[in-house]
């Protein structure tokens, strides 16, 4: 299929210039008192050059990074445009609420800003007693600004013109595996990418309605629900992250009140809503506006989505709106999307691969009858956009591997990003010869990718692959496990790899729970657990958009820092 570049705006400031011209859209940030505050996109497009002018009146200038710590929905959206759409890069982090583990926090915060050069830093009299301290740990940046002095600024507009080539905005990747890199994504990425997953993804159109709690500082909420939509003229309700996380039904009474059509999240969130949402809850929604309920950024189990469907069945919702996705933040967002077929019979929603288990071991996916013995289950998350391609090829190889082999994942197109910014050492691992070595394992039948984990955390046991996200997945479904709460890794142990497991668990029998787990691992994976430590609530590590550290997590089970807390009975968490 063709998709022509030009049905978007070639840059992001062109994009909102473009949408000011109507005035019959925008977007609705609910607050956290649940309060809702309506811009339409003229009031977006003048707020934003307002905040644009005053970064310029603190001596900002053209490619000047303006890193962004701002928590609150609107000031987040208004600075981040205003930035954008007058030629500087901004660069969002993650805020923080609490003086927990600030030690750690200020080391992110000071690597990042000095890693992206960022003079400048916006916040709000919320975070700013959090970040404060950065300004003495990062020489290069000059002022801390509190967002509420822009209102100060007379309406002004930097006179700048924004090139599709110019940088729109550095994403510094989580960390999961090592200190967040800056992905130097342009104008020209935003508009290819937005293009792909909305117009040919999504199937656009001009009933849609997003709704969105992910974190703005994120690629999946940031592009997906504040870029993408710009650029293609969608409106958005954005609800506070943390409202969801306290009380998950208000996502689905904001689908319901505002008749959201695409929604997105990753696995996780959909488990969480099956698990709490309340029956009075279910009778009291319509879902039956929801075209598209994507879920990504993390491995995809279908099991969580067909629970999902099952419980909210009532309300109108419709298993055939799942849309399972793979991407990542150096191919700018999307890499491919399931099969979109509009709704009824031709949709296709949530598709599997059933395979042998055991043919897993041995680098390839054999086909299995489903429900059989020693079989697993896969979700397809679909074909790379036109004009992008995606090969599995042997590690360290640039040779496709025929349908069903598993290896790495390559990917390249126009929504690549060029690299990490001013940083040619690590650039020069991922990017090779015009591919991005995403690092991820995975296989393809047909064109259409599987997703298995990451090549870095794969366990090698004499001979045999595992992947982590399968054995922490089983243990999870224990009933005295914390759900999503649990580690698989391997260790070298007399020179042997050896598999150990970290999970949070509910007060309970220790020794009978490593009993159940053991005996778990052993009869889906024919395997021996070497270890098992389970570990205060909140102990094990994640990332700021709360992926499990596997590296740390086993960094900190070597230092025997997970002994020691459960010695002392602490539940204080390690981020």
């Amino acid at each position: 299929m063709y998709v022509d570049p030009t049905l978007v705006p070639p840059t992001l400031a062109d994009a909102l210039r473009e949408r000011a011209k109507r005035a019959h859209r925008g977007f609705t940030f609910v607050r956290s008192d649940a309060s809702e505050r309506y811009m339409s996109y003229p009031d977006i497009l003048k707020e934003a050059e307002r905040r644009g002018a005053a970064l310029y009146a603190r001596g900002a200038k053209k490619g000047d990074r303006v890193a962004l710590v701002i928590p609150d929905g609107d000031e987040f959206v208004l600075t981040f445009l205003g930035a954008a759409i007058s030629g500087l890069v901004p660069v969002p982090i993650y805020p923080q609420l609490s003086f927990k583990n600030v030690e750690g926090y200020h080391d992110t915060v000071s690597h990042i800003v000095s890693a992206a050069g960022a003079q400048l830093l916006v916040t709000t009299e919320t975070t700013a007693p959090y970040v404060e301290p950065v300004k003495a740990r990062a020489s290069v940046l000059r002022e801390i600004v509190v967002a509420s002095s822009f209102a100060d600024q007379p309406h002004e507009r930097v006179d700048v013109k924004v090139e599709p080539g110019d940088l729109g905005f550095l994403q510094f990747t989580s960390g999961s595996t090592s200190k967040p890199k800056g992905v130097a994504v342009t104008h020209g990425n935003l508009a290819w990418n937005s293009q792909c997953f909305i117009q040919q993804g999504l199937g656009r159109d001009d009933t849609d309605v997003g709704v969105s709690w992910l974190p703005l500082f994120h690629d999946m909420g940031l592009i997906g629900f504040l870029i993408g939509p710009v650029f293609t003229d969608i409106q958005v309700v954005f609800i506070p992250t943390a409202n969801f996380v306290r009380a998950p039904r208000v996502w689905l009474e904001a689908l319901s009140r505002h008749r959201g059509t695409i929604t997105y999240a990753p696995n996780f969130a959909y488990a969480l809503v099956t698990k709490r949402v309340k029956d009075r809850d279910v009778a009291e929604l319509d879902l039956s506006c929801v075209r598209h309920a994507g879920c990504g950024a993390e491995p995809i189990q279908a099991r969580t989505l067909r629970e999902f469907a099952d419980r909210l069945a009532p309300t109108g919702f419709r298993p055939e709106a799942f849309l399972p996705s793979y991407g990542m933040a150096e191919a700018t967002l999307a890499i491919s999307f399931g099969d979109r077929r509009g709704m009824g019979e031709k949709a296709r929603g949530l598709r599997t691969d059933v395979v042998v288990q055991k043919s897993l071991e041995a680098g390839e996916a054999k086909a299995a009858a489903p429900g059989s013995e020693g079989s697993q289950e896969l979700v397809n998350c679909g074909r790379a956009f036109p004009h992008h391609e995606m090969r599995v090829v042997k590690p360290g190889s640039f040779e496709p591997l025929p349908d069903r082999q598993i290896g790495e994942i390559l990917f390249r197109g126009p929504s690549m990003c060029n690299g990490y910014f001013q940083d040619p050492e690590k650039t020069a691992e991922s990017f090779k010869d015009g591919w991005l070595h995403t690092g991820d394992l995975g296989y393809l039948v047909d064109g259409e990718v599987f997703i298995c984990g990451r090549s870095k955390d794969l366990i090698i046991i004499r001979g045999r692959n595992f992947y982590p996200g399968d054995i922490e997945w089983a243990v999870s479904e224990l009933p005295r496990i914390r759900r999503g709460n649990v580690v698989a890794f391997g260790l070298s142990v007399n020179d042997e790899e050896q598999l150990v497991i970290c999970a949070e668990a509910f007060q309970s029998d220790a020794a009978g729970l490593i009993e159940e787990i053991t005996q778990l691992v052993n009869e889906q994976f024919a395997l021996n657990v070497h270890h098992i430590e389970l570990v205060p609530q909140g102990a094990l590590p994640r990332t700021s958009s709360g992926k499990p550290q596997r590296r740390k997590a086993k960094d900190m089970f070597v230092q025997g820092a997970f002994a020691k807390m459960r010695n002392k009975g602490t539940t204080e968490a390690a981020t």
